[in-house]
């Protein structure tokens, strides 16, 4: 049987799913259509997919190869940031203000992929508790975050903000630092850019993504105790 064409069009009616992830193109686009119900967002995460569209398009579906993670035990602090982890004036929660978070992360001058339908997607799936949210906060301002979603023993992190210099790697370093004490498995950041690069993240082949992956959302790893979270690097 020869390779199907791709992109494959889903259908809103019906049980969701996806093609196989390894039959995505070159670029990594899988599908074209469907809807971003809990339902579908949770299998698409599941298998290694996710959404990411303009508010013109219908929804589009990526596998890239190869993927960005940040390992644990790779995550780079600088000298300056560690400073202003345990000295500068942020303080930092999870899940206090999941929405807010989205909204900030929305803010960008060259266009957003956050719009409405997709932040009241996310907000459901944080409402199901498969997805959570890590704030900064200075002087009871909210001034940076980031967001994911979280299944198990694997975090996608799908954007992060900031208001004052450092609050989004002050977020993403309390994000990493939290969830592998819990016993994260894989923290997952989709795509490498020299900013993650320089705290850490590396790219891993679809393959392996896939095989790691299976096992991370296959444990149980729950975050419990306070939402005010103390500096601990």
């Amino acid at each position: 049987m020869g390779r199907r064409s791709l992109p494959v069009w889903l259908e809103v009616e019906g049980p969701p799913s996806f093609p196989e992830p390894r039959e995505a193109d070159a670029e990594g686009l899988l599908a074209v259509g469907g809807d971003l119900s809990p339902e579908r967002l949770t299998l698409a995460y599941e298998r290694g997919i996710f959404p990411w569209y303009g508010a013109s398009d219908p929804p589009l579906w990526w596998s890239p190869d190869p993927r960005a993670i940040i390992e644990g035990a790779d995550l780079r602090i600088s000298r300056s940031l560690r400073r202003v982890l345990r000295h500068g004036p942020f303080t930092v929660t999870r899940d206090r203000a999941f929405t807010e978070v989205m909204l900030g992360c929305a803010e960008r001058e060259e266009g957003t992929w956050i719009f409405p339908e997709m932040i009241a997607a996310y907000t459901r799936l944080f409402a199901r508790g498969r997805a959570r949210s890590f704030e900064v906060w200075q002087d009871g301002e909210l001034v940076g975050g980031l967001y994911g979603v979280h299944l198990g023993g694997f975090f996608a992190g799908e954007s992060m903000f900031h208001r004052r210099t450092d609050a989004s790697k002050v977020a993403l370093v309390m994000a990493v630092t939290t969830l592998f004490d819990a016993g994260l498995e894989l923290f997952d950041v989709q795509f490498l850019t020299p900013h993650l690069a320089s705290l850490g993240a590396r790219e891993l082949s679809r393959a392996r993504y896939l095989e790691r992956l299976a096992s991370a959302v296959a444990k149980s790893v729950t975050l419990s105790g306070p939402t005010e979270l103390a500096c601990a690097v």
